[in-house]
């Protein structure tokens, strides 16, 4: 893929991100850095996932500025980059979809469900045993949302996804 094509395709995939986590309060980032990862792979998903929550903080903030959660966000752009990206033609196949369990698993148990939790607990001085059962149910209750969400997505969007990634 040609750079300036790269920078177009991040730049949408940014501005999306932001959009959907800052004006529509969706509290996930997941659906433009999955897309990230599965066109271009780990270093511009980790690049999209972190900046997403850098500008998103410093332009819309929601309270105080906290770099864990840009940490876990950039680790949630690593995870997808690195499980989601195939070079050649992209398939949404039982390989894919194996994939896109187990990075969703991951993101969701181990980043959102731990890292998450534990900077809330940082940064609120809530107990952490009193957030983490809501915080399990709701991880557990996203696990089906975004992999449908993505699976649909690319199923929907397959010929597009092939078209930008064999340019």
């Amino acid at each position: 893929m040609k750079k300036i094509k790269i920078i177009i395709i991040c730049g949408l995939l940014l501005a999306s991100a932001i959009v959907i986590n800052r004006f529509l309060k969706a509290d996930e980032i997941g659906t433009a850095v999955k897309l990230a990862g599965i066109l271009l792979g780990w270093k511009y998903s980790l690049i999209i996932a972190a900046l997403t929550d850098l500008i998103g903080a410093l332009l819309f903030p929601f309270g105080a500025y906290f770099v864990g959660y840009t940490i876990s966000s950039a680790l949630t752009g690593l995870v997808y980059g690195l499980l989601l990206y195939r070079k050649g033609e992209f398939k949404v196949d039982k390989k894919f979809m194996i994939r896109l369990i187990i990075s969703i698993l991951i993101v969701c148990i181990f980043i959102n469900g731990g890292l998450n939790t534990l900077w809330l607990v940082l940064t609120s001085k809530k107990a952490f045993l009193a957030i983490l059962p809501t915080r399990v149910i709701k991880q557990l209750l996203m696990i089906p949302i975004m992999f449908l969400t993505i699976t649909g997505l690319t199923k929907l969007l397959t010929k597009q996804i092939n078209e930008v990634k064999n340019d």
